[in-house]
């Protein structure tokens, strides 16, 4: 059973916090796509852990997990942050495997990708990791794979610098190498989850291009970034927030006016804690834009939406979510491809009731108030696909779900 974890939205929806709590029952995780621009933060037993290479998963002492071909991996950052989980008590080695068809990040890629975007008309806000010279260089076919490092007629052409970089790492790749698609068909029949990175909406191909990210991030890239093949893919998982973030730039239709919504955007940036992970910037926020989500959903062949911090709006008297937008007097509910079109879209708003009540001992649906099940429900027949993990806190405790990811047919949990 493959289940298949993206984020629904431009990224930061918590598909950290999913993965983690859905690992327990996955017998191994792979993070298939994406790379340290990536941010996943984790809280469970009241410590918090940043992770951005390494799958969410690795916080159980029992779980393998695997970084996919389709991820680029800087070395340095990649055992900087398996240092911080042996300082933190995570015994990681002979658990975390790294596919050999998988790219590499060298250190002149950062200034590349900074350099590149400073010289755009419109810049993308890109977060400079050299995340993006790295999958360009591979469309190009000049990258250097992990693989790559043990044919010496390749490493022979890596300039000086390049090489100096790479040489105390190659030891310690070479134990944590494997190939992925062995691995995968060797463990055919278990419950593999599989983690993307960034989020639908900023996917190469069907997200707000150019104003996206270089890799994979639909559903779509975790069948070919953990060496699978399409039909072996069973559930796939969106994630998404009550509301919408975005970081860098990009249209992002239902943002709040900074101007006259001023006390809206702070409430929702500082309680839902909207800062990146990666580069601790401010995320632009806004209603939750359903048009977007349905896309998203059709796009990825979603099964399951995910909702996360549906808590943020505890303490609101009332709730608004974008139903479709107004561009230029015609009123549209399909999300386009037109980023002009995008940047006029004015978003037509639906009214909910709040709960004013604290959301963090719900443990179940039913425990949820009448208010925010009609949230819940709405969302479900706007985008045509059922909630089944609610989530409405930081800690792993503070979810719950109304169907097991790791089951084939049933659409609810019964309403449980």
């Amino acid at each position: 059973m493959n289940t298949v974890v993206i984020g629904a939205q431009w990224g930061d929806e918590g598909k950290g916090k999913i993965v983690d709590y859905l690992a327990s029952s996955a017998d191994v995780i792979v993070r298939y796509s994406g790379g340290a621009n990536a941010g996943h933060t984790i809280v469970t037993g009241g410590k918090q852990y940043a992770l951005h290479l390494v799958p969410s998963g690795i916080l159980y002492p029992d779980k393998t997990v695997y970084l996919g071909m389709g991820m680029v991996i800087d070395p340095a950052a990649l055992f900087t942050e398996l240092a911080m989980l042996k300082e933190n008590g995570i015994d990681w080695e002979g658990r975390v495997f790294i596919s050999d068809r998988a790219h590499l990040v060298f250190p002149r890629y950062r200034e590349i990708d900074k350099k590149r975007d400073s010289e755009r008309k419109h810049p993308i806000g890109t977060t400079g990791r050299g995340i993006g010279t790295a999958y360009s260089m591979k469309s190009e076919r000049d990258g250097i794979r992990i693989a790559d490092l043990f044919w010496k007629e390749k490493t022979a052409e890596l300039d000086e610098a390049d090489r100096a970089f790479i040489a105390p790492y190659i030891e310690r790749l070479e134990k944590m190498k494997v190939d992925i698609t062995a691995e995968m068909y060797r463990l055919k029949g278990k419950k593999i989850l599989l983690e993307g990175a960034q989020g639908a909406l900023l996917d190469l191909d069907a997200g707000t291009y150019p104003y996206v990210s270089s890799g994979m991030s639909c559903a779509s890239g975790a069948p070919v970034g953990a060496g699978m093949g399409p039909r072996d893919i069973d559930r796939v998982l969106g994630v998404f927030k009550a509301y919408s973030t975005r970081v860098g730039n990009g249209p992002m239709p239902t943002e709040f006016n900074t101007e006259t919504q001023s006390e809206l955007y702070h409430y929702v940036r500082e309680t839902g804690r909207e800062y990146g992970v990666t580069t601790g910037r401010p995320r632009r926020c806004g209603y939750l834009d359903l048009v977007a989500l349905r896309y998203a959903c059709r796009t990825n062949s979603i099964s399951d939406l995910v909702l996360t911090h549906l808590d943020i709006y505890d303490e609101l008297d009332g709730i608004e979510a974008c139903v479709a937008y107004d561009i230029d007097g015609k009123i549209v509910t399909d999300f386009p491809a037109d980023i002009g079109a995008l940047n006029k879209a004015k978003p037509v708003l639906e009214q909910f009731k709040g709960w004013k009540t604290s959301l963090k001992n719900c443990r179940s649906y039913a425990d949820l108030p009448e208010q925010a099940r009609s949230y819940v429900e709405f969302i479900e027949d706007y985008c045509g696909t059922p909630v089944n993990i609610i989530s409405v806190g930081y800690e792993r405790s503070d979810t719950f779900m109304r169907l097991d990811p790791f089951t084939r047919g049933a659409e609810h949990g019964n309403g449980l």
